[in-house]
């Protein structure tokens, strides 16, 4: 049974990813022993934790061959139209470098370059994502990179997914490496025999592949530390209640970790949402899941007003938030901490995991209050350009050299005041 809380005031408890200390010394020793050990320790914690002896890390030709065989036609017509969104929506975000010339003579710019090789860690453990592929490819493939390895843990049969596989495929990544956890997260950042080091690694993952990005953070990028997903739905009276209870369930299925909050200033509905998440469970072919997700980490809280819980909203920063209300739009400007906003009941969270467009790759945990989904401008790096005339160099050498000198920085002041006077 859903908690049902009425109080005005109370914060949105959080689950959150802590007392991991266990976790996080196996996580320093699998990444030390992929460091040092490459495709030997790969094979050897495959065995081990996925239970399969492989005879080689990458995936083959024979194997895209027979996965497009294990897959319908229906799904390669959604996949493909899924890609035709995702990639529309990710073009627009593309930047351009620029340079900005004054009357002086002095040139400022900026350049726009790609990164050179990027890591994708794809889930393949209570389920398989090919979505993922799609929403940490694609914005990679807009911003320019040329290189993309893709990793993702391999069935106790030594299989990946074939949704996954046509997925990547599609996409053209070349290079798919059965490895899941922790070991795959040392390999990208490292570097192994098969694996060739990368520059940033994105995509969600278990505790462990989380720790793991955290770990290695500094030695190539991230996207982020996700921790267990979230929706928040903000419902008036005039909510229909299957469709509430229905998008909370799609999120508590996720993980038994994560977080289906409804806030609500009807409790007529926020008894028939409680009805209805009951009826459902009950033929949800995960419900084991979603029901210890509903019970440990989901709530119905009850507020006096609609803003009142706006305020709650924005003090908890979900990761998705539906706003099933008359006029959704109208409460968009008073949104200051989501990471994706879904407006009105035909707007369901599932349409942003798969099909819209937008990145399904978001900040979680309250992060949303100072980051953003995964986007093209996460696979970019911007070099600034300065090209500073003689004219604007003897103009501002004064106000130049006072700067460094309250500084203390005497070396800097010298090396305008040797051009200024004329030295060559």
């Amino acid at each position: 049974m859903i908690k049902v809380i009425q109080d005005a005031n109370v914060t949105i408890a959080r689950t959150i990813f802590d007392n991991r200390e266990e976790e996080y010394k196996s996580v320093q020793s699998i990444l030390k022993d992929v460091k040092e050990n490459g495709d030997a320790a790969l094979y050897r914690y495959t065995q081990t934790f996925d239970r399969v002896d492989l005879q080689q890390l990458t995936v083959t030709t024979e194997e895209i061959e027979k996965a497009y065989a294990n897959v319908s036609e229906d799904f390669l017509e959604a996949i493909k139209k899924a890609i035709l969104n995702i990639r529309q929506f990710h073009e627009k975000q593309r930047r351009q470098s620029w340079m900005d010339t004054s009357e002086t003579g002095t040139i400022l710019g900026q350049l726009i370059r790609p990164l050179a090789r990027v890591g994708i860690y794809v889930p393949g453990g209570r389920a398989a994502y090919p979505s993922s592929v799609l929403m940490n490819a694609i914005p990679a493939q807009v911003a320019g990179v040329q290189e993309i390895v893709m990793t993702t843990p391999p069935d106790q049969f030594g299989n990946i997914n074939a949704g996954v596989l046509v997925a990547a495929d599609l996409l053209g990544i070349k290079q798919i490496v059965k490895v899941g956890g922790a070991q795959a997260v040392g390999a990208l950042a490292y570097g192994t025999e098969t694996v060739k080091k990368v520059d940033k690694i994105t995509g969600p993952g278990n505790i462990f592949v989380a720790l793991a990005k955290k770990e290695v953070f500094g030695l190539v990028d991230i996207d982020m530390v996700a921790g267990p997903s979230e929706i928040v739905v903000l419902a008036d009276e005039k909510a229909n209640p299957i469709y509430v209870a229905a998008d909370l369930l799609s999120q508590a299925e996720h993980d038994p970790m994560s977080a289906a909050i409804l806030i609500t200033d009807s409790t007529t509905l926020a008894e028939k949402v409680q009805l209805e998440l009951d009826n459902q469970l009950k033929v949800l072919p995960k419900r084991e899941i979603a029901e210890q997700s509903i019970e440990e980490n989901g709530a119905i809280y009850i507020v006096p007003n609609l803003e009142a819980g706006i305020h709650m909203i924005n003090d908890y920063a979900p990761e998705h938030l539906e706003l099933i209300v008359e006029d959704p739009f109208s409460y968009v400007g008073k949104i200051k901490n989501a990471g994706a906003i879904f407006l009105g009941e035909n707007s369901t969270e599932a349409i942003g995991d798969y099909f819209a467009g937008p990145n399904h790759v978001l900040p979680t945990g309250g992060t949303a209050k100072f980051s953003s989904p995964l986007n093209v401008d996460d696979f970019i790096k911007k070099t600034s350009l300065i090209s500073y005339s003689n004219e604007d160099l003897k103009q501002n050498a004064e106000a130049i050299q006072t700067l460094a000198q309250f500084e203390q920085l005497q070396g800097h002041a010298n090396a305008i005041k040797v051009r200024n006077t004329g030295n060559k």
